[in-house]
């Protein structure tokens, strides 16, 4: 019996052995099954809030003025020295009120030779009239435009540099639409007079046969707690982007900027992009609950300074922006 039992013994531990052998162990298999986390850069709030400042300190941004050409210049060879390859599509815009202007969208391309793409964009004229400042004197004149313009272009010219510091499998279109804030403020405005660099660019892309998976607009991002709604146009071209995006951003801890409320209908450069251009492209847009405008206080004033600034809101907005970009490259937005 004590030599059956230990052929036997013998016998099932070469069974053991051998089986095992087929069988990778926890650690391995865990190891090829993992999702390596995302690593998003970090944006800096500061560096934005001091692209707003330079653009501030040129004057008005308003197309066809000398300050309007020097802030250009300082913004293309801001993102060329970034590491972009930038067009300046050149367009005459037809200002409502009869008048044509020599304006230019400015587009910063990273990684222009891959065909997966996306647009980040905001404008960067500001108006040249203040129809709603409470001091009628000064409502002829053109006003800073600190939050509305200047604060998506500051954003998105600090995710410029992030993307040259931290390289990105992915092609990355940084558009900045000119004449987007002159249009018709009466009662009966003339239909289509806002967002003519947008809708140029819509008709007349900077690459033939240019295509993008999608695109962010951002509008007026700077001001203290906004509010972020979705809008309607952002909903019927671009609803699943919606969803991704705001789930991102509350998921990111700021559920009380990105809330799911319906803002409504709402004419900006992302319904150009999205009918006219085929791109499906939302807007971050802050629209307030309680102003008469739907929009944030100081929208289309004196008062839209450098003061109007909040550097949280750049925070939040740029890193929910530049995460989503980042996420996208690796296939987990």
């Amino acid at each position: 019996m004590k030599q059956q039992i230990n052929f036997l013994w013998i016998f099932l531990v070469l069974v053991l052995v051998t089986g095992c052998r087929d069988v990778p162990s926890t650690s391995e298999s865990s190891a090829t099954v993992a999702v390596q986390p995302v690593k998003v850069p970090s944006f800096n709030q500061d560096s934005a809030f001091a692209h707003i400042e330079k653009q501030l300190s040129f004057g008005i941004r308003v197309p066809g003025t000398p300050s309007h050409t020097a802030c250009k210049e300082w913004m293309v060879a801001k993102f060329e020295s970034y590491g972009a390859d930038v067009i300046e599509q050149d367009f005459m815009a037809n200002i409502y009120n009869g008048e044509k202007w020599p304006s230019t969208n400015i587009i910063a391309q990273f990684n222009k030779d891959k065909k997966k793409r996306v647009i980040l964009s905001a404008h960067w004229d500001s108006r040249f009239i203040a129809e709603m400042d409470q001091d009628k004197k000064k409502r002829k004149q053109p006003i800073p435009g600190a939050d509305d313009g200047g604060s998506g272009t500051g954003v998105l010219i600090e995710i410029a540099r992030l993307i040259q510091e931290n390289p990105i499998d992915l092609g990355v279109d940084i558009i900045l639409w000119d004449a987007e804030d002159q249009g018709d403020p009466s009662k009966t405005p003339v239909k289509d007079s806002w967002c003519l660099g947008s809708q140029y660019w819509s008709r007349k892309k900077h690459v033939k046969n240019y295509n993008a998976i999608w695109g962010i607009n951002l509008d007026m991002v700077g001001a203290k707690n906004p509010r972020f709604g979705q809008d309607e146009a952002s909903k019927v071209f671009a609803g699943t982007l919606l969803n991704k995006v705001w789930t991102l951003a509350q998921n990111m801890g700021y559920s009380d900027m990105f809330v799911n409320e319906d803002t409504g209908g709402l004419t900006d450069d992302h319904l150009y992009v999205s009918r006219d251009g085929k791109v499906p492209m939302i807007d971050i847009i802050n629209q307030p609950r309680n102003t008469e405008t739907h929009f944030m206080d100081k929208w289309h004033t004196h008062g839209d300074d450098i003061s109007n600034i909040d550097k949280r809101s750049l925070k939040v907005v740029g890193q929910v922006v530049t995460a989503a970009i980042y996420k996208e490259s690796t296939g987990h937005l």
